[in-house]
């Protein structure tokens, strides 16, 4: 069985990469058997062997132990989110409670432990040990007393309860958001009600209306590509109300509701964070961030909240001002800012985002990338058909150094939307680079996008804001590809979580840049670059409305830590535990409407499945790191190549081998300055990037 299931057998593909063409969902589950079975051997090999515990043979054995498990489950978690099936998701939770259960009794191996235990005790500042070695040790120990090692039995009984209580709502919540959002649909029998739409989102509404059976008519979803441009564009007042309240009431009262979802992942987050000596979920999970603590999150929040709430005031009183002179309501609404915005964008700066949008086709676009990261790390990206893919449009590369040709990693690029992807964009991991066995392996990386489709008559059209995306996505690609670490858990981009964003927010400041844009434009018809008037507009323009989107960061990191540092029992004494109450009240001070829909919190993936739990202020966190890193790497030239390559050798290459504070500071010989984001946003006076 072993040999004949694609997902045990060795993989004869090009950096041992997964056979897409040949994996059912069939093979799954035995997969996971057997991958279970493996690891308990694996794991009973380490606790029986008689020699004493050693760092090579206790912590490196653990460290690679359940390779065949982990190389399943990867795939499968990936597929859910990029082609889901009704069999892979049944598949998953199904088999979730049992590999709860084996990481668990994995965590909380009283033999286990006492090995791992020894070994921290006597080398935990063992000078022989390198670094990486330490770090690694360090880690190891620090894991397993997270886990509940530490625990008397009974609490050990119950720790295993939550985990696998737990292990099946992450997956659930974001079934339950992406159900939701496939029942929804706006369709539009009216040509007049089409007004102010631009003419490739009318053709690709009019081809999805057709695919899904209304031929005649003009069919919107929820998914950004085509929600994004509808609520900027469409003259229609109504139908503009209708579909931003369907989006802000994802899986909020509907046969999706996630609120009871919200419910069992607090509580149970919370009692595994009391059991543990942890006052809340917060508190565990920021010890082992760069930030600590609650208190220095809410304070950083809080600093924030001070330089852009004023700002964001003094936004919307200019936007219903402007709305009141130009035929709009007299009372603004939220469906009515992002139309007003970008109108108001265009009177103020002479510029649409639609402008844009012919001059950056997405394989020039990806051409130009590639390019971009070429100057930038010297590394070659050449697309290999050897490598089978999940859906016919995924399309694989390998990736190379230029100077040497030595082999760096795997990469694949799913770029549109598809029945069973999931909304928004991400980059995720196939395997992580180092040691597996006895040998460094390179890693595979994947970048998975929702852009604008391709029509018949015209390629995928970006919008720039796509094309930042782009670069963010590839920006933590490049850091998974050049991670160059000797233990997997420590490969890049695997660092403490508010570090994790500094590789792909960095990225995003090139695409503003006059040399990186004429790298990724080139009009789809004419292949003429974006004119220097295009180019002005597009950096007047680039802190429009800043304090109003930094005012949302704040709110939604807000929601975040109070959902996990409020007792669960305080907010079903004060709110019932109601969803939509709690929000409306822990976030009046960050938000600049009522809230006229559904609550965030019900769709709000980041923090109940996907990771940033405790984390969301990760990413204006790693903004800071990376208004300060731009500045630097680009303050003689956009191509620096002496602090670019400094770039990949001191933060890219070494991953979590240390802290990344260390790493930040061997890097740029100083730390961040905490100022640099609001100067880059024009919030407070000081000198920017030179070539911006």
């Amino acid at each position: 069985m072993t040999s004949a299931n694609p997902l045990l057998a060795p993989s004869t593909l090009p950096n041992q990469a997964p056979p897409f063409d040949k994996i059912e969902d069939a093979h799954y589950a035995p997969a996971i058997e057997e991958g279970l079975k493996r690891a308990r051997a694996e794991l009973d090999a380490i606790k029986s062997q008689p020699a004493a515990p050693t760092f090579e043979n206790t912590v490196v054995a653990l460290e690679t132990m359940g390779e065949a498990l982990s190389h399943v489950m990867e795939i499968l978690g990936n597929q859910i989110s990029a082609a889901a099936t009704p069999a892979l998701v049944e598949i998953k939770q199904s088999t979730a409670p049992q590999l709860a259960e084996f990481y668990s009794s994995v965590a909380m191996d009283d033999e286990l432990f006492a090995r791992i235990k020894a070994v921290w005790n006597r080398d935990h500042d063992n000078p022989a040990l390198s670094i990486e070695q330490r770090t690694l040790l360090k880690n190891t120990y620090d894991g397993f007393r997270r886990s509940g090692a530490l625990l008397n039995d009974k609490d050990k009984t119950r720790m295993k309860e939550i985990n696998i209580a737990a292990s099946t709502l992450g997956t659930e919540f974001n079934e339950n958001i992406k159900n939701s959002m496939e029942a929804f649909s706006l369709i539009v029998n009216k040509e007049e009600d089409l007004s102010g739409l631009p003419e490739d989102v009318i053709t690709a509404a009019k081809a999805r209306a057709e695919k899904k059976g209304s031929p005649g008519a003009w069919l919107f979803t929820l998914d950004y590509p085509s929600y994004g441009p509808f609520i900027t564009y469409a003259d229609n007042r109504d139908l503009r109300e209708r579909i931003w309240r369907a989006f802000g009431c994802r899986a909020w009262k509907d046969q999706y509701d996630n609120q009871n979802t919200i419910k069992q992942i607090v509580r149970l987050s919370y009692e595994s964070a009391n059991l543990l000596g942890y006052p809340t979920p917060a508190h565990f999970v920021l010890e082992d961030r760069m930030s600590e603590k609650p208190e220095t999150v809410f304070a950083f929040l809080g600093k924030l909240k001070g330089a852009y709430k004023d700002a964001a005031v003094r936004d919307l009183d200019a936007l219903k001002k402007f709305a009141a002179s130009h035929g709009g309501p007299a009372e603004i609404k939220p469906w009515d800012v992002a139309y007003y915005s970008e109108k108001m964008k265009e009177d103020i700066y002479g510029f649409s985002s639609e402008d844009l949008r012919p001059y950056f086709p997405l394989e020039k676009v990806l051409c130009g990338c590639f390019e971009h990261f070429s100057r930038q790390f010297g590394v070659v990206f050449t697309e290999n058909p050897r490598y089978p893919t999940w859906a016919a449009d995924v399309k694989a590369f390998d990736v190379t150094d230029k100077k040497t040709g030595v082999f760096i990693g795997t990469l694949y690029a799913d770029f549109h939307p598809r029945s069973g992807k999931k909304p928004g964009a991400w980059m995720t991991g196939y395997r992580s680079q180092g040691l597996f066995g006895n040998k460094i392996e390179r890693p595979i990386i994947a970048i998975v996008c929702n852009f604008t489709e391709p029509l018949p008559e015209k390629p995928s059209l970006l919008t720039h804001d796509e094309v930042l995306t782009l670069f963010h996505e590839m920006g933590h690609a490049m850091h998974g590809l050049l991670s160059d670490v000797t233990y997997r858990s420590l490969a890049s981009p695997n660092v403490k979580w508010d570090f994790v964003e500094l590789p792909s927010q960095v990225q995003e400041n090139w695409a503003y840049t006059r040399e990186t844009l004429d790298l990724i434009s080139g009009h789809w018809q004419t292949g003429e670059k974006i004119p220097g008037d295009l180019f002005r507009k597009l950096n007047d323009s680039k802190n429009f409305m800043v304090a109003s989107m930094g005012l949302r960061q704040v709110n939604l990191a807000t929601l975040d830590m109070l959902w996990y540092t409020t007792n669960p029992e305080e907010i079903e004494e004060k709110y019932g535990f109601d969803v939509f109450k709690f929000e409306e009240d822990v976030t009046k001070d960050t938000r600049l409407f009522p809230m006229l829909a559904g609550p965030t919190s019900t769709s709000f993936s980041h923090i109940f499945g996907g990771g940033y739990a405790s984390g969301y202020n990760s990413y204006k966190w790693a903004e800071v790191l990376d208004a300060d890193a731009f500045y630097y790497m680009t303050e003689h030239h956009v191509y620096d190549e002496e602090r670019l390559m400094k770039y990949r050798r001191e933060i890219l290459e070494r991953g979590g081998t240390e802290h990344p504070s260390i790493l930040y500071r061997n890097f740029r010989g100083q730390d961040a300055d905490p100022d640099a984001l609001l100067r880059r946003e024009g919030l407070i006076d000081g000198a920017t990037s030179k070539v911006a």
